[in-house]
């Protein structure tokens, strides 16, 4: 045997204690939405609040005063079609068609008296209007 043979890199094994996605969703990455450490912790905090679910599920609707606007909300299980993201310790659902003008979106969140929340930095936004929960493309 070549000592070429001994030098490959292993497989890393697959986490029993990872759960298998349903039938009809998919593994994504952080190269499709990104939460920093400060939208995690602040999530978290909510899921444990609002007991509504442990997925926060991003989701891009029309409306808004340019044209389409950011809605999240917490949900206990995927959907058929859904892109799970494993993000700053959060299960984060997006639809397919959000999933298009999601695309290397960050998601930050401040506790600052003035202009604190939630704040989403997209890429693909033209244009979005001061409150920041709408944007057009």
């Amino acid at each position: 045997m070549s000592d070429s043979a001994a030098t490959l890199p292993t497989p890393e094994p697959v986490s029993a204690a990872a759960p298998a996605l349903p039938e009809g969703v998919r593994a994504g990455n952080e190269n499709l939405i990104r939460l920093t450490d400060a939208a995690g912790r602040k999530v978290e905090a909510l899921i444990a609040r609002e007991q509504q679910g442990s997925f926060l599920r991003v989701a891009i609707t029309g409306g808004g005063c340019n044209g389409l606007s950011y809605k999240m909300k917490f949900v206990p299980t995927p959907k058929r079609g859904d892109i799970v993201v494993r993000t700053a310790g959060v299960d984060v659902l997006v639809d397919s068609k959000s999933a298009l003008y999601l695309k290397g979106t960050h998601l930050d969140y401040s506790s600052a008296l003035v202009s604190g929340g939630f704040k989403f930095s997209n890429p693909n936004a033209k244009a979005s209007c001061s409150c920041g929960e709408s944007f057009s493309v």
